[in-house]
């Protein structure tokens, strides 16, 4: 069975969400289901919340089905420095969407004072740059200037904050990652376009329903100048402290299903699917996320466990 070539529509959707954010429901930052075990990539206040050495790859597949469908592959990494009040992350992303293409490197700083005995507030500093590129006039379904509508490695540089609170069973976020809105391009087809600023929220918890079985609800709001509020409404179990399964909703764009299975103290796999629930949703066979995490004890002791976010 053929693939589904990449419509006039779709690229239309795809560009609008490259270039312009709050078109079609679209955002700039990449999106993630699995977001309570990849905060980094958003907030950078969350960099050495788990008190150990953590690296996490992260792969997602939007849309399945459509050639030039959006896809992200993520690594972050992060950790405490001696004496704890200061942490360290890196995160690096490639994003592809259609025509567009970015790649990110970031670096972030986070300093931690105690709330109570098992609690935190982070207070989180990010800086990086994005390096970004279009090709327009390779859409075999568009014909244009090839002049006007590329651009070519791009550098666009920027700044962000995060605030991040958590106790063992709690947390809540907020944070806007990239605070410069770096202007993208301003000729031809691709025009009045630039980087604009997303604002995060996020909270969860964890309470006993069982001896061996945990629920956690959680919520994540992205909010964008010009565009709907979009809002992720998770609830997860944990089973005897091992397995996670749920599921989560999309204000108005999608459902899905994920699970992560916890291999040992240190590593953990993670997998979702999501459905769109527009009208989009009927040409594709939904989008695939895959995660892998592993915390490295380079002393002695043991790593939280189990982790919760």
């Amino acid at each position: 069975m053929r693939k589904p070539r990449l419509s006039l529509p779709l690229a239309a959707a795809l560009l609008a969400a490259a270039l312009t954010g709050p078109a079609a429901r679209a955002q700039q930052d990449p999106l993630y289901s699995q977001y309570m075990f990849n905060t980094l990539a958003f907030n950078p206040a969350y960099a050495g919340s788990a008190d150990v050495f953590t690296a996490m790859l992260l792969s997602r597949h939007q849309w399945l089905g459509f050639e030039g469908a959006p896809t992200t592959q993520t690594l972050a990494v992060h950790s405490p420095l001696p004496g704890n009040k200061l942490a360290m992350g890196g995160l690096l992303v490639h994003d592809v969407a259609g025509p567009t293409k970015q790649n990110s490197a970031f670096l972030d700083v986070a300093y931690r004072i105690r709330t109570g005995k098992d609690s935190r507030l982070a207070f989180g500093l990010s800086g990086g740059v994005n390096l970004f590129q279009a090709d327009l006039a390779a859409l075999r379904t568009v014909e244009t200037d090839p002049q006007n509508a590329n651009i070519s490695g791009k550098i666009l540089p920027n700044f962000g904050f995060g605030l991040f609170w958590h106790a063992p069973r709690a947390y809540v976020g907020a944070s806007a990652p990239k605070l410069l809105e770096n202007v993208i391009g301003s000729d031809g087809l691709v025009a009045t376009n630039q980087e604009l600023r997303h604002y995060f929220l996020m909270a969860g918890y964890v309470m006993d329903l069982t001896s061996d079985l945990k629920f956690k609800p959680s919520l994540m709001a992205r909010v964008v100048q010009g565009a709907p509020l979009s809002l992720d409404i998770n609830a997860n179990f944990l089973l005897r402290d091992r397995v996670w399964f749920g599921a989560m909703y999309r204000l108005g764009n999608a459902f899905g299903l994920m699970a992560q299975y916890r291999v040992n103290e240190q590593l953990h796999l993670g997998y979702a699917f999501d459905m769109t629930t527009t009208t989009l949703g009927a040409y594709n066979a939904g989008t695939h996320e895959v995660m892998l995490s592993y915390d490295f004890r380079f002393t002695k002791g043991r790593t939280i466990s189990p982790r919760y976010f």
